[in-house]
């Protein structure tokens, strides 16, 4: 595969340039926010993932717009709740992000669940994208099904689709359908929450190569071609995810990983919804 870095971008389905790495926010609340963001920024990150739902924009906004960065120079997810679904409702929650965030834009809008109302949401996401209080639009925690029933009625495509996505949790299917749709699959939760960063043959991969089971998690990811949002707070668990771009997992090792596949999941199952 082509060689890659953090700051390595993929083009999403209406032109727009997304860094194929950042970082996750969700429980990460307060002053705490603020510093996990600063410390991202100050460690090459370009990429931050907030929601509504996290309580914590106003910090993600105040670190980002604190960081002396150019506001252009850094790429900013948020995302609907599922409580403001509608198409009022979910323009008024996007102008609360806005403020809450203390920005103009984000560069990516995600309706976080598929709730009901969907259709409707949509039509509000394809006003946001018109009136450029987002740079493009996407969904979160979307099946197969809950996809096409929103590319059959909609003019725009979801440019993402961010779900739980890991060795242990290899949603193929999912993976192909997007590929051949034009929306670019964004992995949370690629750790396992730490669940599985002590499986033995995921540690027999890890020292093969001198590096954390982590780190060989996201570069999996990344080799794939998904975008990926490691969560972390410390700040040496934000260097040591930024630190997968001095190696590249071999073929082999690749195939080795998708084989651990368990339909493991460890946030949200979507499937059952209509």
């Amino acid at each position: 595969m082509k060689e890659i870095n953090i700051n390595t971008t993929v083009k999403l389905n209406n032109g727009v340039e997304m860094p194929i790495f950042g970082l996750g926010t969700w429980q990460i609340t307060g002053k705490e926010a603020e510093l996990t963001v600063r410390c991202a920024l100050d460690a090459g990150y370009r990429h931050i993932d907030t929601a509504a739902a996290y309580h914590n924009e106003e910090e993600v906004g105040k670190a980002i717009r604190e960081s002396g960065r150019k506001r252009e120079d850094i790429f900013i997810t948020t995302k609907l709740w599922k409580d403001d679904l509608g198409y009022k409702p979910a323009l008024e929650a996007c102008n609360k992000s806005l403020a809450k965030l203390g920005l103009s834009y984000v560069d990516l809008y995600l309706i976080h669940w598929p709730g009901g109302r969907r259709l409707e949401t949509w039509k509000a996401m394809e006003e946001l994208l018109k009136t450029g209080k987002c740079r493009s639009v996407g969904v979160s925690n979307f099946t197969i099904r809950h996809l096409k029933q929103l590319m059959e009625d909609s003019s725009v495509i979801p440019a993402i689709n961010q779900v739980e996505f890991s060795p242990y949790l290899y949603q193929q299917d999912l993976f192909d359908f997007c590929k051949a749709s034009g929306i670019q699959l964004e992995s949370y939760s690629p750790l396992t929450r730490g669940n599985k960063l002590n499986d033995a043959h995921l540690v027999s991969i890890a020292n093969k190569y001198g590096k954390s089971t982590a780190q060989i998690l996201i570069r999996w990811v990344l080799q794939l071609g998904i975008v990926v949002i490691p969560k972390a707070a410390k700040q040496e668990h934000i260097r040591q995810n930024a630190d997968v771009f001095d190696f590249a997992l071999s073929q082999e090792d690749m195939i080795t990983l998708s084989n651990f596949n368990e339909n493991l999941r460890n946030c949200w199952d979507p499937s059952s919804i209509d």
